[in-house]
């Protein structure tokens, strides 16, 4: 066929005309599924079929027009689908004009009456068509195929138009000119095609002088189909720019959300950091009041209750002393006197409990060999003490915190290690001090989570070394036994009395011993 001087085949012109309404109907149906910012994907979706149902009918209409060039007879039930394709796809594009005017609520009477009024127009139209045109199929076919040009198509294309310059305002109104004018272009790309769908094929139910097709083909060169197609290209050019659109404003709202959710994570993320600062200093101010009131405590055992007991004893001996002729009653003055004798030595262990005097007068290692030594005696373990590098004493708070560590770690190992030897190793170095406690014992599976009160022990170890700064770790599994591992940094530039202050202590800090300040930066 020869247009405007060009020879091209017309089943081009229907391949590119349902080429660009099939991609228009992807471009909808993909846009309808998601969370859509082009429109509702209730208007979306009759759209989408509309593309896709219509593009589905040019092809068709491709096929039937090169049958004889394709060799190919198809079936007769071919131009009825052909037909049945036309309606639905029209009604789809009525359906979409009237869900778009519905939810904008543009008009003043409902959408709604408008498609019910024309699908019954044309019902009528055919129910009489059939009854006038009985016995010829070709002949009912033609006459349909233009009543639903004329009746669905026109005002389905115009109800389209009208229903996405409504839809345009929001956009231009909000400083979405792209989105805005995207829309209006389709709006006239729909409007020119509804008048292009009333040239039809010349039909002898209309007066010879009407517009049809082959008058527009003899008058232009053009034939009707290629109007058609251009608005095609149009309409699905539009759209798609626009579902661009709305895909670019889609990432931009992703990545604000983004950089929000990265925001809020990072304030998160500090509030946690200055919540973990604000525990490890409750902590080790819990610490620190907690051994004051212990030694508070055991200066009242000391000063009061243990003078007065050895008052006490005392007066006995001296009673014992006096009175030589009271026959009978030496056997009870020497009960008391034990029993007195009993109640300080338990007093002293409850005093050595509370703060043992050997921490602050002579610093941690001492402290910990006793402590060793009184295990055989009273925990019936075997604790072999190490030492390596140079002994130096440590911040007060560090010394209780470790000496607190290693006497909950023998307790866990005397009571649920089922074994009598341990091992406590004491690493100095310049910078960082490191505890060990191994024992060979049962072990025990940590994936398991103990129900308390077990478990409360490790948890307390962990607390007192992340009070002073430390990092707490444990290896262990059933079987194989235990070890306890505690580091803690050595930060040399704080004065040392005013920890060992701090802790409440008011014994012997006049010893010559070199002094070395170990108090961690507990701020992390």
């Amino acid at each position: 066929m020869h247009i405007i001087g060009l020879n091209i085949d017309i089943a081009l012109i229907f391949f590119v005309y349902g080429l660009a309404f099939f991609c228009m109907g992807l471009a909808m149906t993909l846009e309808s599924s998601r969370s859509s910012l082009l429109a509702d994907a209730r208007v979306l979706l009759p759209l989408a079929l509309f593309g896709l149902i219509h593009g589905s009918h040019e092809w068709l209409e491709m096929m039937l027009f090169k049958e004889a060039a394709f060799g190919v007879l198809y079936s007769p039930l071919v131009p009825w689908l052909r037909l049945g394709l036309l309606v639905v796809s029209f009604s789809c594009l009525i359906a979409f004009g009237i869900q778009a005017l519905r939810i904008q609520r543009c008009l003043k009477i409902d959408a709604l009456y408008i498609g019910i009024v024309l699908i019954a127009v044309y019902v009528i139209i055919i129910l009489l068509t059939t009854i006038t045109h009985q016995g010829s199929t070709t002949h009912f076919i033609k006459h349909a195929d233009a009543w639903a040009r004329y009746v669905l198509a026109v005002p389905g294309a115009i109800l389209a138009a009208i229903a996405m310059l409504y839809q345009s305002k929001t956009p231009l109104a909000t400083n979405r000119r792209i989105l805005g004018l995207s829309w209006k272009w389709a709006a006239v790309g729909f409007a020119i095609y509804g008048l292009t769908q009333a040239i039809v094929s010349p039909l002898d139910i209309f007066p010879a002088s009407i517009v049809n097709a082959e008058t527009f083909l003899n008058t232009t060169g053009i034939p009707i189909q290629v109007i058609r197609a251009v608005m095609a290209l149009l309409i699905t050019y539009s759209l798609i720019r626009a579902t661009q659109t709305v895909e670019e404003e889609r990432r931009n709202q992703l990545e604000k959300a983004h950089l929000a959710r990265v925001d809020a994570l990072e304030r998160m993320q500090q509030e946690m950091h200055k919540r973990e600062e604000m525990r490890r200093k409750l902590l080790r101010h819990t610490v620190i009041a907690q051994e004051e009131e212990r030694a508070r405590i055991a200066r009242e055992l000391h000063d009061q209750t243990a003078q007065t007991l050895s008052a006490f004893s005392l007066n006995l001996a001296t009673l014992q002393n006096t009175c030589n002729d009271c026959q009978g009653d030496d056997d009870l003055i020497y009960q008391l006197q034990e029993r007195c004798h009993e109640m300080s030595q338990g007093i002293y262990r409850i005093m050595h409990d509370l703060r043992p005097s050997q921490l602050d007068d002579l610093g941690l290692v001492p402290a910990i060999q006793q402590l060793a030594d009184e295990g055989l005696e009273n925990l019936g373990l075997k604790v072999h003490v190490k030492v390596n590098g140079r002994k130096m004493r440590l911040d007060s708070v560090v010394e209780t915190a470790v000496y607190r560590i290693v006497q909950e770690a023998l307790t866990n190992v005397s009571q649920h290690a089922n074994t009598k030897y341990t091992s406590v190793i004491l690493n100095f170095d310049t910078d960082q001090f490191k505890l060990q406690v191994r024992d060979s014992g049962i072990g025990f599976d940590t994936r398991k989570n103990p129900s308390p009160p077990r478990g409360w022990g490790l948890a307390g170890m962990r607390e007192r070394s992340e009070a002073v700064g430390g990092v707490f770790h444990l290896e262990t599994k059933s079987g194989m036994g235990t070890n306890i591992e505690v580091s803690i940094p050595i930060n040399h530039n704080q004065n040392v009395e005013q920890s060992r202050n701090a802790i409440g202590s008011s014994t012997h800090q006049d010893e010559e011993i070199q002094y070395v300040n170990h108090t961690p930066d507990v701020s992390g």
